[in-house]
């Protein structure tokens, strides 16, 4: 066979294994575990379709449009008090539910993925710390973790849980409430007055309390950008797993990926937006998708 029908061949037979993912046919896991078993140094990306087995919301739809209005911004939440008021309020709520989250069989799988010795890093959108509850090693909180506060000012960290009874000690009356889940830690509080919510201050010198995580509006640290580019540029493949990849921060290593002429599979209900980037893309649950693993 010439190189050029060689070629050809090869080509023809990736598009098929695209599309065998594409039909969610009993066959479509096939083409992800031999994705898998082709490489040794996996780089995973994740994003909230991971942790929606766990209860926790995502934000998209199936085409990556917002399912709710988008989350708070960083530069309101710093200078508009009615705005820490009105977070911390639904996050008091919503972290009672959150805070008991579990991992899922996505995390199981990606962890077995890690001590198999084929994932070299695992890098995260997500805050929930689930990935590290099951046992995963090597993964890099993108977005930071909601399971701690930092003072603005100071910047001493403390654990959510201690801030959450700071918060239930001055707003006893907001305990009684309940709302449905939202995403990271939030809940779908409507139609409350939060103008009343009392939000502590930080208790060494009197700061604005925020979760350590990247809001929107807020950039990733630059040395948190600069370890998963270092891990990926080591990778010989990348797997992306429940994320539409709408946000820039997880998509430029998508991109990176591609201009090093890597391999790359999704796993997503739904659009992404690096379908053109994809060497195969699986359209089932992450924990369906990833039994394999397991």
């Amino acid at each position: 066979m010439g190189q050029q029908a060689s070629a050809l061949h090869l080509a023809e037979s990736v598009r098929a294994n695209y599309i065998c993912a594409m039909t969610n046919s009993p066959l479509a896991s096939s083409p992800l575990q031999d994705f898998v078993g082709r490489h040794d140094n996996l780089f995973v990306l994740t994003g909230a379709g991971c942790s929606t087995n766990s209860g926790i919301p995502d934000y998209r739809d199936s085409h990556g449009n917002w399912k709710r209005t988008q989350p708070v911004n960083f530069q309101a939440f710093m200078s508009e008090e009615p705005t820490r008021q009105r977070y911390w309020a639904r996050s008091m709520i919503g972290w009672r539910r959150f805070g008991q989250a579990r991992p899922n069989d996505a995390h199981h799988a990606l962890a077995r993925l890690e001590a198999g010795g084929r994932c070299g890093m695992l890098l995260t959108q997500n805050v929930d710390r689930l990935h590290q509850s099951a046992g995963h090693r090597q993964v890099i909180d993108l977005h930071g973790r909601l399971d701690l506060v930092r003072c603005m000012g100071c910047g001493a960290k403390t654990q959510r849980s201690e801030f959450q009874d700071r918060l239930g000690r001055v707003n006893a009356e907001w305990l009684t409430l309940d709302a449905a889940d939202a995403p990271d830690g939030d809940a779908d509080l409507e139609h409350a007055n939060f103008s009343s919510f009392n939000v502590p201050s930080c208790e060494a010198c009197g700061g604005i309390l925020k979760p350590d995580v990247v809001f929107f509006g807020e950039n990733v640290p630059r040395d948190v950008v600069a370890t998963a580019q270092d891990h990926l540029a080591q990778a010989d493949a990348m797997l992306i797993v429940g994320s539409s990849l709408m946000v820039y921060s997880g998509f430029r290593f998508v991109q990176a990926a591609a201009q090093r002429n890597i391999p790359i599979a999704a796993i997503n209900l739904g659009r992404t937006r690096a379908d053109d980037l994809l060497t195969l893309k699986v359209e089932e649950r992450c924990e369906a998708a990833l039994a394999f693993l397991l």
